[in-house]
Order: structure tokens, then sequence, then C-alpha cells
């Protein structure tokens, strides 16, 4: 029954309204018709059942009340939408039990009757809504366990800058202690000199090694220059450092078009692989290749050296770092993948540009 300006009238499908019920009765989605004003005038079984209730006891119900106090007002306002167009929102719905249920609401006016009549169907969202909660928990799990990785990696790193201080600068610096004892109890000129010319090369190793740990932690070159320049000084220092020849080519990079988080996570990769190459491959030349491809930029570091399992590391990667290197190409929406024989290994970094604009610089000479 629809009330309007003629008094009450029946709204039916003249002729087919038992294949209509029968119809909607069978939808796995709840149904109603309402009033102008919301007053529920008839509902489907899966209606009743999302709200716990008997059919009977739905008739006549304004919508409003079943909805949540907050978002009654909304709810009024989709009603006024719904006189003109189709009309559509989430909301939560009390049930019989007390508890919410979390629903879409669709409404739109049955044509022929001035909008004194509404057609509802009603999607339930609680399925939905665990999915999105069990999406939710697996996130926080990822994210604490690359923090749980993270702080471990900043823990192992300490650990290292610490051996590194004590072995090379805590070395160099008690030598010069001693030299400076050693220089208070000359007797002439000529060893206070030489003891001099002895401190001073001391002291220069000292400076170079302290230099070489700072910039082991962050090179400043990178933020001054950007990567180009920083990877070519990186390996100018690696050669000297393990003897190995390092061919490091950049004639498609153009370092002042990647964002800063991409420079220092590629910078932090190959320095990485390239410390992998140093400690266990026996490796005696490297190459370093950049490649750009149609949305991303592709990064392979190939060395002569023995080789290893590639699938066993897979399961276990931490011996060689790889994980911390999958993890911060990960961080950019990017991958890192590795083909290994006997005569050499090869890493495959590629990460994704937003940058569509970007355009390799094939004539620029690598440094």
């Amino acid at each position: 029954m629809v009330s309007g300006r003629h008094g009450e009238r029946v709204v039916s499908l003249k002729g087919g309204e038992p294949a209509y019920r029968m119809l909607v009765e069978a939808m796995s989605e709840g149904a109603a018709t309402l009033s102008r004003n919301g007053a529920v005038l008839y509902c489907n079984r899966r209606f009743a059942e999302l709200l716990c209730r008997p059919p009977a006891k739905i008739i006549g119900i304004a919508v409003q009340s079943l909805v949540t106090e907050t978002e009654r007002d909304r709810f009024e306002t989709l009603l006024a939408e719904a006189q003109k167009a189709v009309a559509k929102g989430e909301f939560n719905l009390h049930c019989a039990d007390g508890s919410l249920v979390p629903v879409y609401l669709s409404l739109n006016r049955f044509r022929g009757y001035r909008g004194q009549a509404l057609g509802m169907v009603i999607t339930d969202l609680s399925e939905q809504k665990r999915k999105q909660a069990a999406e939710i928990k697996q996130a926080e799990a990822m994210h604490r366990l690359l923090l749980e990785r993270t702080l471990s990696a900043q823990e192992e790193e300490r650990r290292r800058i610490a051996r590194e201080l004590h072995d090379e600068a805590g070395q160099l610096l008690t030598s010069l202690l001693v030299g400076l004892r050693t220089l208070e109890g000359s007797r002439n000129l000529t060893d206070v000199k030489a003891q001099g010319h002895r401190l001073r090369k001391i002291t220069a190793q000292a400076i170079d090694e302290v230099g070489r740990l700072a910039r082991g932690l962050h090179p400043t070159v990178l933020d001054d220059h950007g990567l180009g320049v920083a990877l070519s000084r990186y390996v100018t220092e690696y050669i000297k450092t393990h003897n190995i020849a390092v061919d490091l080519k950049l004639s498609e990079l153009d370092s002042s078009t990647l964002p800063s988080a991409v420079q220092i996570g590629l910078y932090r990769i190959l320095q990485e692989a390239l410390t992998n190459v140093a400690r266990h491959s026996g490796a005696k030349a490297v190459s370093i290749r950049f490649a750009r491809l149609a949305t991303a930029l592709e990064v392979a570091v190939i060395d002569n050296g023995c080789g290893f399992d590639a699938e066993a590391v897979a399961v276990s990667s931490h011996r060689l770092g790889i994980q911390s290197m999958r993890e911060r190409a990960a961080m950019l929406g990017g991958t890192v993948s590795l083909t290994s024989q006997r005569r050499g290994t090869k890493v495959l970094v590629q990460i994704p540009l937003a940058n569509q604009d970007f355009q390799p610089l094939v004539g620029r000479k690598s440094t």
C-alpha cells in the first residue's frame, strides 16, 4: 500500500506478481519496497535474515530506525536523492540480536508512481569486511616482519661499523698514540723529524679510514651530485681496496630524473652486490650495466667468480645479504633476481619509474 494525494494505492505488477515474488524471494541479496519516507512496505526473506527478524516484524518499520544514529541524516539524504535517480551508499543496520551488519544500499524509485514508492536492494558486506580485516592483518604482519628485518639489518650494520672502527681506525689511533709517546723521548732533532713524518702518515691513514666509514654510512656526494657520480667514486675506491676490475657503464643513467629514494635504494643495492662479489665470489672482474626499459630502469651486475647454488640461496639468502637487496627493491616497487653458474653470477635489478618521459642518454660517456 502506497499513500499519495489520491489516497492509498496497491503497488503490484498486473498479472506478473507471483513470478515477480518468486524471483525476489530467490535473490541472494536483500530486497525491499519503501514508501517515500522510508517505511518498509515489503521485504524478501534475505533482508529479514540479515536483520534476524521475521518479515512480518519488518513491514511498517522506517529504515531510518534500523541504521545507526550517526548515519540517519545521511540516509535521509539518500532517500531524497532516490526520488530523482539511483542512490547508493554503505550503512550499518541494527539486527534483532543487537549486532550491526554492514550493508550496501541501492535505492531507485518505481516508475509510474511519481516517487511514491522506492525499490531497495541490500547487499551484505560482512564477508567482504572480514576479508578486508584479514588483508589488513596480513599487511600488518608483513610490516612487522619488515620492521624486524630492518632493525636486524641496522644492528648488523652497527656491528660492522664497530668492528671496522676497532680494527682499522682504532689501530691507527693507537699507533699514533704510541708514536707521540716515543716522540717525547726523542733526544735529537733528526729523530723528531723522522718520527713526525711517520706520525703524519699514520694520521692521514686514520683520516682516510674515518672518511671511508662515513661515506659508507651515507655518501654526501649522492646528495650533491647524484647517483652516477656517487657510484663512480665508490667503484674507484672499491677497485683500490679489493683489487677487482669494475667496468661501470652509465650511458643510460640520468640520475637527475630519478627520485631521491630510488637513487639511495639503487646505491645501497649495488653496494651490497659488489660487497658480496668481494667476499664470496673470488671474481677478478665485474661489469655494471644500466638499461632503460619501457617503464622501468634495469641494472645488471655480472661477475666472473665461482658462482653458487641459486636455488639454495633463494631459500636462505641471509648469508649473502640478498634478502636485504630484495627488500630495498621491494620498497621501491621493484625486484631483484639472481642467476649463477660455475663461471659467474648475474644480479638483475628492476625498478619501475613513474616518469614516462625519461629518455636514455645514449650519447653520454661512461664515467
